[in-house]
């Protein structure tokens, strides 16, 4: 047997929907992670983004295990001196809940310029409304 790679053009990228009501945050971005870089297909190549486009809804409701929602800290560095900042996860909600969901799928998937370009076929909104619907996306329905 002869193994195949994927070439540009002879895979077809699908658009997923999934509603982020009641669904728990990591195992949630942990699915998201695996459609953005196409693993759940059997032409997965590593080294070719055959991920497929993922629209989340609900994202304002999504869900959290024990005490995250006060405990979980978010840090960044601004680059001055001393610009350590820290944010927490409950702060973050009231902000910017997409965020949220953006920054723990994008810590799972590979830190290269491929993950950027696989980051940027995610479509994330707090409501339950997106402008997506041309693309016709499949809705994925939460496991059991």
């Amino acid at each position: 047997m002869k193994t195949s790679w994927a070439t540009p053009g002879t895979y077809e990228q699908k658009w997923y929907l999934i509603d982020a009501q009641d669904y728990v945050l990591g195992r949630m971005a942990s699915r998201i992670a695996m459609m953005l870089m196409g693993k759940h297909k059997p032409i997965y190549t590593p080294f070719i983004d055959t991920g497929d486009f993922v629209v989340v809804v609900n994202a304002a409701k999504v869900r959290y295990t024990g005490t995250k929602a006060r405990s979980k800290k978010y840090n960044w560095h601004t680059g001055y001196l001393g610009g350590l900042k820290e944010r927490s996860l409950s702060e973050y909600l009231e902000k910017d809940p997409e965020e949220v969901v953006r920054l723990a799928v994008r810590r799972m998937l590979p830190k290269t310029k491929m993950g950027r370009q696989m980051l940027s076929k995610l479509k994330i909104y707090a409501g339950g409304e997106h402008p997506h619907a041309a693309q016709k996306p499949v809705n994925i329905e939460k496991e059991a």
